[in-house]
Parts: C-alpha cells; structure tokens; sequence
C-alpha cells in the first residue's frame, strides 16, 4: 500500500516542463515492453523521471496508480537485466486550479536514477541484447553500450 501525497505545487512544477532528456509523460503504462524501453533508457543516460496519468501535451488525467506500480514492476521483472531501481511516488490532486475536482485524481512518479549497474538492456527472447538511450525526448535503441 501507498500513501498519497499532496502537494500541487511540484506537479504544476513538472506540468509546465516539457518532455526531454530526463522527463517523460504517460496517460496511463498498457505496455510492459514498451515502458521497459524507457526506464532502460533513463537508467542508461543520465537518469529521469515518469509522470503517469498525465498526457504527452501536460494535461492532468489521473490513472489507479497500485495498477501503474504493477505495470512498471512486471517491466522490471520481464525485460530488464540487470534490473533497474526505481522509486514511487504517489500524489492525490482534489484542487486544480482552485476548482474541487468532482473525484480526486492520482498521479504515479516513476523516478529511475542514473544505474551504477549500466548498461542495462531489454529481455527480448533470443536475440541480442538491445541496450536503450535517452535523446532529448526519446528513447531509442543502441546497439553498444556508452554508443548513441
């Protein structure tokens, strides 16, 4: 269990950045492999941070935030190796704006420090390992460690 934080200041905060290097924003985690890709990628550069329920333009959506733990601990689980650390935090808007929110929303911050463990890469069947990166907004494959 979780215990929800408040604190409408730092999420207006990470709202009004955009996505780049060590920031990415999720609606919601339906793809294991996929989020894999991107907590790989954090780990391998410089380290970063995932707000989950919120969309790619910075738009509070809210998500059921012991689903997106799940989600990102079965990512760790099936596609990293070596796995990756990461540390939730769970915050409970029910003001935006100075308006009550007719239910509260959750968000999930997934944040992945920069591994001393790195590179770490994709359990991906039999094939050869794929190492990811963070390039400003994106995560992209790298077929050597340290290689871009």
């Amino acid at each position: 269990m979780y215990s929800p934080k408040k604190n409408n200041e730092l999420i207006k905060e990470f709202l009004s950045k955009r996505e780049g290097l060590s920031l990415d924003f999720k609606q919601n985690l339906s793809n294991q492999k996929k989020i894999a890709k991107t907590l790989l990628a954090f780990a391998n550069t410089e380290g970063g941070k995932i707000i989950v329920g919120v969309s790619d333009r910075g738009r509070l959506i809210g998500i059921d935030a012991e689903e997106e733990m799940f989600m990102v601990n079965e990512a760790i689980t099936k596609y990293c190796n070596p796995p990756i650390n990461v540390i939730f935090e769970v915050f409970e808007i029910d003001y935006w704006e100075d308006e009550l929110l007719k239910d509260e929303k959750y968000l999930l911050i997934v944040d992945i420090p920069k591994s001393s463990l790195a590179p770490h890469y994709l359990i991906d069947g039999t094939k050869e390992p794929v190492y990811y990166r963070r390039v400003k907004d994106r995560t992209l494959p790298s077929e050597l460690p340290g290689s871009t």
